[in-house]
Protein backbone atom coordinates (compact mmCIF):
# COMPACT_ATOMS: atom_id res chain seq x y z
CA UNK A 1 0.00 0.00 0.00
CA UNK A 2 3.25 2.54 -0.68
CA UNK A 3 2.21 6.02 -2.02
CA UNK A 4 4.83 8.04 -3.45
CA UNK A 5 5.10 12.11 -1.75
CA UNK A 6 4.31 14.19 -4.91
CA UNK A 7 6.89 16.98 -5.23
CA UNK A 8 5.76 19.87 -5.25
CA UNK A 9 6.58 23.64 -5.66
CA UNK A 10 4.77 26.77 -3.53
CA UNK A 11 1.43 27.84 -5.13
CA UNK A 12 1.15 30.98 -5.92
CA UNK A 13 -1.12 32.97 -8.60
CA UNK A 14 -2.37 29.55 -10.22
CA UNK A 15 1.31 28.09 -11.01
CA UNK A 16 3.87 25.89 -9.04
CA UNK A 17 6.61 28.33 -8.18
CA UNK A 18 10.13 27.39 -7.00
CA UNK A 19 10.96 29.06 -3.38
CA UNK A 20 12.90 32.42 -3.83
CA UNK A 21 15.87 31.12 -1.92
CA UNK A 22 15.37 27.37 -3.31
CA UNK A 23 14.75 25.89 0.61
CA UNK A 24 13.15 22.83 1.12
CA UNK A 25 11.94 20.75 4.38
CA UNK A 26 11.77 16.79 4.65
CA UNK A 27 8.62 14.91 4.65
CA UNK A 28 9.43 12.32 7.66
CA UNK A 29 6.75 8.96 7.82
CA UNK A 30 6.09 9.56 11.62
CA UNK A 31 5.56 5.41 11.51
CA UNK A 32 9.35 4.27 10.08
CA UNK A 33 10.61 7.80 10.85
CA UNK A 34 12.09 7.84 7.72
CA UNK A 35 12.33 10.75 4.96
CA UNK A 36 10.09 10.35 2.16
CA UNK A 37 9.43 13.03 0.32
CA UNK A 38 10.14 17.09 0.92
CA UNK A 39 8.26 20.48 0.48
CA UNK A 40 9.14 24.21 -0.97
CA UNK A 41 10.07 26.19 2.31
CA UNK A 42 8.73 29.65 1.67
CA UNK A 43 10.07 32.58 2.90
CA UNK A 44 8.80 36.54 3.49
CA UNK A 45 9.91 36.86 -0.39
CA UNK A 46 7.15 34.49 -0.78
CA UNK A 47 4.67 36.04 1.11
CA UNK A 48 5.18 39.19 -0.96
CA UNK A 49 4.66 37.67 -4.10
CA UNK A 50 1.98 35.62 -3.04
CA UNK A 51 0.47 38.79 -1.18
CA UNK A 52 0.36 40.26 -4.35
CA UNK A 53 -1.31 37.74 -6.57
CA UNK A 54 -3.88 37.50 -4.26
CA UNK A 55 -4.55 41.25 -4.33
CA UNK A 56 -4.54 40.88 -8.05
CA UNK A 57 -6.86 38.25 -7.99
CA UNK A 58 -9.54 40.63 -6.15
CA UNK A 59 -9.18 43.64 -8.48
CA UNK A 60 -8.87 41.80 -11.54
CA UNK A 61 -11.32 43.02 -14.13
CA UNK A 62 -12.65 45.35 -11.37
CA UNK A 63 -13.19 42.79 -9.28
CA UNK A 64 -15.74 41.04 -11.50
CA UNK A 65 -14.07 37.68 -11.48
CA UNK A 66 -14.12 36.83 -8.08
CA UNK A 67 -14.79 39.72 -4.87
CA UNK A 68 -17.60 40.67 -6.70
CA UNK A 69 -19.14 37.99 -8.48
CA UNK A 70 -22.53 36.08 -7.44
CA UNK A 71 -22.06 33.46 -4.65
CA UNK A 72 -23.19 31.37 -7.19
CA UNK A 73 -20.46 31.65 -9.86
CA UNK A 74 -17.96 30.75 -6.60
CA UNK A 75 -20.33 27.82 -5.53
CA UNK A 76 -19.79 26.28 -9.17
CA UNK A 77 -15.82 26.16 -8.16
CA UNK A 78 -16.54 25.43 -4.69
CA UNK A 79 -18.80 22.17 -6.23
CA UNK A 80 -15.83 21.04 -8.64
CA UNK A 81 -13.26 21.36 -5.88
CA UNK A 82 -15.29 18.89 -3.48
CA UNK A 83 -16.10 16.51 -6.62
CA UNK A 84 -12.15 16.06 -7.42
CA UNK A 85 -11.75 15.75 -3.77
CA UNK A 86 -13.56 12.68 -3.54
CA UNK A 87 -12.35 11.17 -6.72
CA UNK A 88 -9.26 11.24 -5.13
CA UNK A 89 -10.39 10.18 -2.16
CA UNK A 90 -8.22 6.65 -1.24
CA UNK A 91 -4.79 8.85 -2.65
CA UNK A 92 -5.33 11.46 -0.27
CA UNK A 93 -6.21 9.76 2.72
CA UNK A 94 -3.11 7.37 2.26
CA UNK A 95 -0.75 10.64 1.82
CA UNK A 96 -2.32 12.10 4.52
CA UNK A 97 -1.50 8.63 7.08
CA UNK A 98 1.95 8.59 6.00
CA UNK A 99 2.23 12.34 6.35
CA UNK A 100 0.87 12.98 10.22
CA UNK A 101 0.89 9.43 11.45
CA UNK A 102 -3.44 9.13 11.39
CA UNK A 103 -4.84 5.65 11.00
CA UNK A 104 -6.18 5.35 7.60
CA UNK A 105 -9.57 4.72 8.86
CA UNK A 106 -9.70 8.05 10.47
CA UNK A 107 -7.66 10.10 7.92
CA UNK A 108 -10.29 8.27 5.39
CA UNK A 109 -12.94 9.98 7.14
CA UNK A 110 -11.10 12.99 7.32
CA UNK A 111 -11.24 13.27 3.38
CA UNK A 112 -14.95 12.68 2.98
CA UNK A 113 -15.43 15.68 5.32
CA UNK A 114 -13.43 18.05 3.25
CA UNK A 115 -15.44 17.30 0.58
CA UNK A 116 -19.02 17.86 2.50
CA UNK A 117 -17.21 20.99 3.61
CA UNK A 118 -16.50 22.42 0.21
CA UNK A 119 -20.56 21.09 -0.58
CA UNK A 120 -21.51 23.47 2.43
CA UNK A 121 -19.99 26.23 1.63
CA UNK A 122 -20.91 25.97 -1.79
CA UNK A 123 -24.51 25.92 -0.61
CA UNK A 124 -24.25 29.30 1.64
CA UNK A 125 -22.25 30.82 -1.17
CA UNK A 126 -25.52 30.92 -2.92
CA UNK A 127 -27.65 31.74 -0.29
CA UNK A 128 -25.25 35.21 -0.30
CA UNK A 129 -27.06 36.42 -3.43
CA UNK A 130 -30.38 36.40 -1.59
CA UNK A 131 -29.39 38.12 1.89
CA UNK A 132 -27.87 41.32 -0.22
CA UNK A 133 -29.45 44.48 -0.04
CA UNK A 134 -31.43 43.22 2.89
CA UNK A 135 -34.00 45.76 3.72
CA UNK A 136 -33.48 47.76 7.55
CA UNK A 137 -36.33 49.13 9.08
CA UNK A 138 -35.89 52.61 9.86
CA UNK A 139 -37.83 54.98 12.06
CA UNK A 140 -37.49 57.95 9.54
CA UNK A 141 -39.91 57.75 6.19
CA UNK A 142 -37.40 60.05 4.17
CA UNK A 143 -34.91 57.06 4.37
CA UNK A 144 -34.37 54.11 3.23
CA UNK A 145 -31.44 51.59 3.88
CA UNK A 146 -30.24 48.38 3.08
CA UNK A 147 -27.14 46.02 4.34
CA UNK A 148 -24.67 44.55 1.59
CA UNK A 149 -22.06 41.78 2.87
CA UNK A 150 -18.51 41.62 1.35
CA UNK A 151 -15.53 40.03 0.82
CA UNK A 152 -12.88 41.25 4.06
CA UNK A 153 -10.46 41.03 1.14
CA UNK A 154 -7.32 39.42 1.42
CA UNK A 155 -6.79 36.39 4.28
CA UNK A 156 -4.18 34.71 5.88
CA UNK A 157 -4.70 31.24 6.93
CA UNK A 158 -2.87 29.55 9.21
CA UNK A 159 -3.33 25.86 10.33
CA UNK A 160 -2.27 22.84 12.13
CA UNK A 161 -0.50 19.63 11.65
CA UNK A 162 -3.01 17.20 13.51
CA UNK A 163 -5.72 17.55 10.66
CA UNK A 164 -3.93 18.89 7.63
CA UNK A 165 -6.42 19.43 4.78
CA UNK A 166 -9.76 19.57 7.04
CA UNK A 167 -8.76 22.59 9.33
CA UNK A 168 -7.05 24.39 5.68
CA UNK A 169 -10.35 23.50 3.98
CA UNK A 170 -12.83 25.02 7.50
CA UNK A 171 -10.68 28.05 6.43
CA UNK A 172 -10.47 28.48 2.97
CA UNK A 173 -14.07 26.66 1.96
CA UNK A 174 -16.25 29.79 4.00
CA UNK A 175 -12.79 32.58 2.86
CA UNK A 176 -13.60 31.49 -1.18
CA UNK A 177 -17.55 31.27 -0.60
CA UNK A 178 -17.19 35.11 0.87
CA UNK A 179 -15.30 36.22 -2.10
CA UNK A 180 -11.86 36.62 -0.54
CA UNK A 181 -8.47 35.83 -1.67
CA UNK A 182 -6.56 33.56 0.33
CA UNK A 183 -3.13 32.56 1.29
CA UNK A 184 -2.90 29.50 3.08
CA UNK A 185 0.11 28.31 5.24
CA UNK A 186 -0.30 24.92 6.69
CA UNK A 187 2.19 22.98 9.28
CA UNK A 188 5.55 22.53 8.33
CA UNK A 189 4.87 18.81 9.81
CA UNK A 190 1.94 17.80 7.56
CA UNK A 191 1.72 19.97 4.50
CA UNK A 192 1.28 16.99 1.30
CA UNK A 193 -2.14 17.29 1.25
CA UNK A 194 -2.37 20.80 1.15
CA UNK A 195 -0.14 21.00 -1.58
CA UNK A 196 -2.30 18.66 -3.67
CA UNK A 197 -5.55 20.94 -2.97
CA UNK A 198 -3.54 23.42 -5.11
CA UNK A 199 -3.41 20.72 -8.05
CA UNK A 200 -7.35 19.91 -7.19
CA UNK A 201 -7.43 24.12 -7.98
CA UNK A 202 -5.19 24.24 -10.84
CA UNK A 203 -7.56 21.58 -12.48
CA UNK A 204 -10.82 23.08 -11.66
CA UNK A 205 -9.44 26.41 -12.97
CA UNK A 206 -9.89 28.40 -10.01
CA UNK A 207 -8.93 31.86 -10.87
CA UNK A 208 -5.25 32.85 -10.57
CA UNK A 209 -4.49 34.64 -7.38
CA UNK A 210 -7.80 33.54 -5.28
CA UNK A 211 -5.75 30.51 -3.73
CA UNK A 212 -2.41 30.65 -2.97
CA UNK A 213 -0.28 28.01 -0.66
CA UNK A 214 3.08 28.75 0.66
CA UNK A 215 4.55 25.80 2.85
CA UNK A 216 7.61 26.47 5.18
CA UNK A 217 8.43 27.29 8.35
CA UNK A 218 6.42 28.82 11.22
CA UNK A 219 9.16 32.02 11.82
CA UNK A 220 9.79 32.16 7.77
CA UNK A 221 6.57 31.76 6.32
CA UNK A 222 3.58 32.23 9.21
CA UNK A 223 4.78 35.33 10.73
CA UNK A 224 6.06 37.22 7.79
CA UNK A 225 2.37 36.17 6.88
CA UNK A 226 0.90 37.35 10.07
CA UNK A 227 2.00 40.70 10.41
CA UNK A 228 2.01 41.74 6.65
CA UNK A 229 0.00 44.89 5.80
CA UNK A 230 -1.75 44.09 2.86
CA UNK A 231 -2.82 41.25 4.43
CA UNK A 232 -6.95 42.52 5.82
CA UNK A 233 -7.59 39.33 8.68
CA UNK A 234 -5.68 36.52 9.76
CA UNK A 235 -7.41 32.89 11.33
CA UNK A 236 -4.74 30.65 12.80
CA UNK A 237 -5.49 27.23 14.65
CA UNK A 238 -2.55 26.19 16.86
CA UNK A 239 -1.07 26.91 19.99
CA UNK A 240 -2.00 29.64 22.75
CA UNK A 241 1.34 30.90 22.53
CA UNK A 242 1.22 31.47 19.00
CA UNK A 243 -2.11 32.70 19.04
CA UNK A 244 -1.00 35.29 21.19
CA UNK A 245 1.96 36.29 18.94
CA UNK A 246 -0.01 36.58 15.90
CA UNK A 247 -2.59 39.09 18.20
CA UNK A 248 0.07 40.85 18.83
CA UNK A 249 1.49 41.68 15.68
CA UNK A 250 -2.03 42.41 13.96
CA UNK A 251 -2.68 44.72 16.53
CA UNK A 252 -0.62 46.78 15.59
CA UNK A 253 -2.39 47.56 12.44
CA UNK A 254 -5.76 46.69 14.03
CA UNK A 255 -6.06 43.12 11.83
CA UNK A 256 -9.10 41.25 12.59
CA UNK A 257 -8.04 37.59 13.87
CA UNK A 258 -10.00 34.50 14.55
CA UNK A 259 -7.94 32.12 16.91
CA UNK A 260 -8.66 28.86 17.70
CA UNK A 261 -6.12 27.87 20.06
CA UNK A 262 -5.04 25.20 22.99
CA UNK A 263 -7.69 23.82 25.68
CA UNK A 264 -7.65 21.67 29.07
CA UNK A 265 -11.22 20.31 28.04
CA UNK A 266 -13.13 17.98 30.89
CA UNK A 267 -15.21 15.14 30.77
CA UNK A 268 -17.33 14.87 33.39
CA UNK A 269 -18.89 10.92 33.95
CA UNK A 270 -21.72 11.05 36.42
CA UNK A 271 -22.50 7.10 38.52
CA UNK A 272 -25.32 6.63 36.61
CA UNK A 273 -23.49 6.36 33.22
CA UNK A 274 -23.41 2.47 30.91
CA UNK A 275 -19.53 2.26 32.20
CA UNK A 276 -18.88 0.51 28.50
CA UNK A 277 -20.35 3.33 26.55
CA UNK A 278 -19.04 5.81 28.51
CA UNK A 279 -15.60 4.08 28.94
CA UNK A 280 -15.16 4.15 24.81
CA UNK A 281 -16.27 7.84 24.63
CA UNK A 282 -13.92 9.16 27.19
CA UNK A 283 -11.16 7.00 25.15
CA UNK A 284 -12.19 8.54 22.08
CA UNK A 285 -12.03 12.01 23.59
CA UNK A 286 -8.41 11.68 24.48
CA UNK A 287 -7.00 9.14 21.66
CA UNK A 288 -9.21 10.46 18.69
CA UNK A 289 -6.80 11.86 16.23
CA UNK A 290 -3.51 9.58 18.19
CA UNK A 291 -4.27 11.94 21.34
CA UNK A 292 -3.17 14.76 19.27
CA UNK A 293 -6.33 17.05 19.45
CA UNK A 294 -6.68 20.63 20.98
CA UNK A 295 -10.21 19.87 21.85
CA UNK A 296 -9.60 17.23 23.63
CA UNK A 297 -11.50 15.94 27.18
CA UNK A 298 -7.85 15.38 28.58
CA UNK A 299 -9.17 16.28 32.03
CA UNK A 300 -11.64 12.97 33.43
CA UNK A 301 -13.65 13.63 36.58
CA UNK A 302 -15.50 11.13 37.67
CA UNK A 303 -18.19 10.60 40.16
CA UNK A 304 -16.10 9.22 43.41
CA UNK A 305 -18.99 6.32 43.76
CA UNK A 306 -17.80 4.68 40.90
CA UNK A 307 -14.35 6.02 39.89
CA UNK A 308 -12.24 2.73 40.70
CA UNK A 309 -14.55 0.28 38.57
CA UNK A 310 -14.38 2.95 35.96
CA UNK A 311 -10.68 3.28 35.50
CA UNK A 312 -10.41 -0.36 35.89
CA UNK A 313 -13.24 -0.58 32.42
CA UNK A 314 -10.71 2.22 31.08
CA UNK A 315 -7.46 0.14 31.53
CA UNK A 316 -9.33 -2.57 29.18
CA UNK A 317 -10.61 -0.48 27.11
CA UNK A 318 -7.17 1.21 26.32
CA UNK A 319 -5.50 -2.24 26.27
CA UNK A 320 -7.77 -3.44 23.33
CA UNK A 321 -6.75 -0.63 21.16
CA UNK A 322 -4.30 -1.79 17.88
CA UNK A 323 -1.98 0.07 18.16
CA UNK A 324 0.53 0.06 14.63
CA UNK A 325 1.61 1.42 11.66
CA UNK A 326 -1.92 4.06 10.70
CA UNK A 327 -1.79 2.08 7.13
CA UNK A 328 -2.64 -1.24 8.74
CA UNK A 329 -6.13 -2.29 8.67
CA UNK A 330 -7.93 -1.57 11.93
CA UNK A 331 -5.35 0.52 13.16
CA UNK A 332 -6.68 2.63 16.17
CA UNK A 333 -3.93 4.65 17.43
CA UNK A 334 -0.97 5.58 15.64
CA UNK A 335 2.40 7.27 16.09
CA UNK A 336 2.36 11.11 16.93
CA UNK A 337 3.21 13.38 14.20
CA UNK A 338 6.96 13.72 15.26
CA UNK A 339 10.21 12.84 17.03
CA UNK A 340 9.56 16.94 19.31
CA UNK A 341 6.19 16.07 20.26
CA UNK A 342 7.36 12.77 21.32
CA UNK A 343 9.73 13.77 23.68
CA UNK A 344 7.08 16.71 25.27
CA UNK A 345 4.63 13.30 25.45
CA UNK A 346 7.12 11.63 27.36
CA UNK A 347 8.40 14.97 29.30
CA UNK A 348 4.48 14.97 30.38
CA UNK A 349 4.54 11.19 31.26
CA UNK A 350 7.62 12.31 33.92
CA UNK A 351 6.57 15.24 35.33
CA UNK A 352 3.07 13.13 35.64
CA UNK A 353 5.63 10.09 37.79
CA UNK A 354 7.19 12.71 39.90
CA UNK A 355 4.16 14.68 41.11
CA UNK A 356 2.91 10.95 42.07
CA UNK A 357 0.74 9.95 39.78
CA UNK A 358 0.19 5.85 39.03
CA UNK A 359 0.57 5.57 35.60
CA UNK A 360 -2.76 3.15 34.60
CA UNK A 361 -1.67 1.96 31.04
CA UNK A 362 1.14 2.45 28.69
CA UNK A 363 3.33 5.21 29.77
CA UNK A 364 6.96 3.95 28.13
CA UNK A 365 7.75 3.94 24.18
CA UNK A 366 6.55 2.71 21.65
CA UNK A 367 3.05 2.30 23.58
CA UNK A 368 2.85 6.34 24.90
CA UNK A 369 -0.79 5.95 24.92
CA UNK A 370 -1.16 6.66 29.11
CA UNK A 371 -3.98 7.13 31.70
CA UNK A 372 -3.02 8.16 35.35
CA UNK A 373 -4.31 9.26 38.57
CA UNK A 374 -3.55 11.62 41.66
CA UNK A 375 -2.48 14.62 39.74
CA UNK A 376 -2.39 17.92 41.45
CA UNK A 377 -5.26 19.55 40.23
CA UNK A 378 -4.27 22.89 38.51
CA UNK A 379 -6.42 25.76 37.30
CA UNK A 380 -6.91 24.62 33.42
CA UNK A 381 -10.51 25.21 33.65
CA UNK A 382 -10.12 28.92 34.42
CA UNK A 383 -8.05 29.47 31.97
CA UNK A 384 -9.19 27.78 28.55
CA UNK A 385 -12.30 27.25 27.04
CA UNK A 386 -12.52 24.89 24.53
CA UNK A 387 -14.38 22.10 24.64
CA UNK A 388 -16.60 19.80 27.28
CA UNK A 389 -18.62 16.84 27.60
CA UNK A 390 -20.47 15.32 30.45
CA UNK A 391 -21.75 11.87 30.37
CA UNK A 392 -25.05 10.85 32.17
CA UNK A 393 -28.27 9.28 32.10
CA UNK A 394 -30.21 12.29 33.56
CA UNK A 395 -30.60 14.66 30.60
CA UNK A 396 -31.64 17.37 33.12
CA UNK A 397 -28.63 16.93 35.30
CA UNK A 398 -26.41 17.39 31.47
CA UNK A 399 -28.33 19.95 30.88
CA UNK A 400 -27.54 21.55 34.52
CA UNK A 401 -23.84 20.92 34.11
CA UNK A 402 -23.83 21.98 30.57
CA UNK A 403 -24.68 25.47 30.86
CA UNK A 404 -22.47 25.94 34.22
CA UNK A 405 -19.25 24.98 31.98
CA UNK A 406 -17.53 27.68 30.02
CA UNK A 407 -16.51 26.36 26.92
CA UNK A 408 -17.35 27.28 23.03
CA UNK A 409 -18.50 23.30 22.81
CA UNK A 410 -20.42 21.08 24.93
CA UNK A 411 -20.73 17.73 24.17
CA UNK A 412 -23.52 15.59 25.91
CA UNK A 413 -23.13 11.73 26.10
CA UNK A 414 -20.06 11.61 23.80
CA UNK A 415 -16.68 13.71 23.07
CA UNK A 416 -14.99 15.11 19.50
CA UNK A 417 -17.98 14.82 16.91
CA UNK A 418 -17.80 17.94 14.60
CA UNK A 419 -19.80 19.12 11.46
CA UNK A 420 -19.63 21.53 8.88
CA UNK A 421 -23.00 22.98 9.90
CA UNK A 422 -22.24 23.39 13.58
CA UNK A 423 -20.11 26.67 15.01
CA UNK A 424 -16.70 25.78 16.81
CA UNK A 425 -14.27 27.80 18.78
CA UNK A 426 -13.33 28.37 22.24
CA UNK A 427 -12.93 31.54 24.78
CA UNK A 428 -11.09 32.54 27.38
CA UNK A 429 -7.45 31.40 25.98
CA UNK A 430 -8.58 28.85 23.74
CA UNK A 431 -9.32 31.79 21.21
CA UNK A 432 -11.95 33.80 19.79
CA UNK A 433 -14.44 33.94 16.85
CA UNK A 434 -16.06 30.99 15.53
CA UNK A 435 -15.54 28.44 12.50
CA UNK A 436 -17.71 25.90 10.46
CA UNK A 437 -21.65 26.71 9.86
CA UNK A 438 -22.58 30.37 8.86
CA UNK A 439 -20.51 31.65 11.40
CA UNK A 440 -17.61 30.48 9.83
CA UNK A 441 -18.61 32.55 6.56
CA UNK A 442 -19.17 35.68 8.82
CA UNK A 443 -15.60 35.46 9.79
CA UNK A 444 -14.57 36.17 5.54
CA UNK A 445 -17.34 39.23 4.80
CA UNK A 446 -17.71 42.88 6.02
CA UNK A 447 -20.87 44.61 6.24
CA UNK A 448 -21.50 47.64 4.58
CA UNK A 449 -24.46 50.05 5.70
CA UNK A 450 -26.25 51.81 2.75
CA UNK A 451 -28.25 55.09 3.64
CA UNK A 452 -30.48 56.79 1.37
CA UNK A 453 -32.13 59.72 1.85
CA UNK A 454 -35.46 59.52 -0.47
CA UNK A 455 -37.21 62.66 0.16
CA UNK A 456 -37.91 65.69 -2.66
CA UNK A 457 -37.62 67.94 0.46
CA UNK A 458 -34.90 69.41 1.45
CA UNK A 459 -33.24 68.40 4.60
CA UNK A 460 -33.97 71.78 6.09
CA UNK A 461 -31.15 71.82 8.77
CA UNK A 462 -29.37 75.30 8.05
CA UNK A 463 -30.79 78.39 6.76
CA UNK A 464 -30.94 78.12 2.85
CA UNK A 465 -28.67 80.64 1.48
CA UNK A 466 -31.04 81.32 -1.73
CA UNK A 467 -33.32 83.76 1.04
CA UNK A 468 -30.63 86.51 1.67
Amino acid sequence: MSIAIPCRQLFIDGKWREPVKKKRIPVINPSTEQIIGDIPAATAEDVDVAVDAARGALARNKGRDWASASGAHRAKYLRAIAAKITLRKSELAKLEAIDCGKPLDETTWDIDNVAGCFEYYADLAEGLDAKQKAPVSLPMETFKCHVLKEPIGVVGLITPWNYPLLMATWKVAPALAAGCAAILKPSDLASVTCLELAEVCKEVGLPPGVLNILTGLGQEAGAPLASHPHVDKIAFTGSTATGSKIMSAAAQIVKPVTLELGGKSPILVFEDVDLDKAAEWTIFGILWTNGQICSATSRLLVQESIATEFLDRLVKWCKNIKISDPMEEGCRLGPVVSAGQLEKVMKFISTAKSEGATILCGGARPQVKFFCQGLKCFCFLDLYGLGAAVISKDLDRCERVMKALQAGIVWVNCSQPSFSQAPRGGNKRSGFGRELGEWGLENYLSVKQVTQYISDDPWGWYQSSSKH
